[in-house]
């Protein structure tokens, strides 16, 4: 009797969300009569998921190059996923965003210790072979990777240092986007002729950035911030894990990843030079980049000492 109850009442529940989007009940539940058990692997999709790792060479070690930085894309969307339901939320609070702050955090953390699989996870003689045939490719493409820094804070803050003072938000994204830090990574410093690299990453991504940016401009995580009652933006907790996220992307991860990279290119076994052409060293050090999220929340001695002291 119990039993019959409560089918009663989940089939009563079923029929209250199929009226709601004007579906009939009982074809759904037809249809369970012919669908199988859902399986583990069918669910991750382990099979295609393990069929995505293809090699250009035939140097074992190439492998743990792929999977790691698939890997980390997937990561990156996980924090796009968390920063998505800060930026959409309507009802907004200190407790609720710096759950998720410190969930973005987390993995971070976990992509910083990560670089010892780099590091000390390939033969520097099979990754100075292999990484010749990745030219002109770079992970300086990760698209993700940019997106997560356009949703973190207002793009005044990723604007090459030499071009703030002409930009405001008055000025077309178009204009904004040839003038973001890393653009210099990409441009011969003379000329101002742009890499392959960032040929090929512009041809790709940018109409999909320019949209991601206009998207963010009025919900980054900053900007949500500062649409937060004064007192929680005052809140210990939230600040100390907004100050935690800021370093922990623009200097910790950035510095284990420059280390990474220089244990390879700087080996001796190679050219000194980074796959895609860029200069890598002033590209990825952050007393160089110089990038912050949130530069409100450092004092002025921390933000002139950014990267410095590493």
């Amino acid at each position: 009797m119990q039993d019959s109850q409560l089918f009663d009442d989940i089939i009563k529940q079923l029929q209250e969300k199929y009226t709601k989007i004007d579906q009939d009940t009982d074809d759904h539940l037809y249809g369970l009569l012919y669908s199988k058990p859902i399986t583990y692997w069918d669910y991750i999709q382990t099979d295609a998921l393990l069929n995505l790792q293809i090699q250009r060479t035939t140097l074992p070690d190439e492998m743990v190059f792929i999977a790691y930085h698939q890997i980390n894309e997937l990561i990156f969307k996980m924090i796009l996923w968390e920063i998505e339901q800060v930026a959409s939320k309507d009802d907004l609070n200190a407790e609720y965003f710096e759950s998720k702050i410190m969930r973005i955090s987390r993995y971070f953390d976990m992509l910083t210790t990560s670089f010892n699989i780099m590091r000390e996870g390939m033969e520097v003689q099979q990754y100075m072979k292999f990484r010749y045939t990745l030219t002109p490719a770079s992970g300086f493409q990760s698209a993700q990777y940019r997106m997560i820094e356009f949703a973190s804070t207002e793009l005044i803050n990723l604007i090459d240092f030499r071009f703030r003072k002409t930009i405001d938000r008055n000025t077309p994204f178009e204009h904004a986007f040839e003038h973001l830090y890393w653009q210099a990574a990409g441009k011969d410093y003379n000329t101002g002729k742009k890499s392959t690299l960032l040929v090929n990453f512009e041809k790709r991504y940018k109409g999909d950035f320019i949209r991601f940016m206009q998207t963010y401009n009025t919900k980054n995580l900053w900007t949500r911030f500062k649409e937060l009652p004064k007192q929680d933006q005052q809140d210990k907790d939230l600040v100390k894990a907004m100050r935690h996220y800021d370093y922990t992307v623009n200097v910790t991860w950035v510095m284990a990843h420059y280390n990474a990279a220089k244990h390879y290119i700087e080996s001796g076994t190679g050219d000194g030079e980074a796959t895609g052409g860029s200069d890598w060293k002033k590209y990825m050090h952050p007393k160089y980049q110089r990038r912050i999220f949130f530069p409100e929340l450092w004092s002025e001695d921390e933000l002139n000492n950014w990267g410095e002291n590493i």
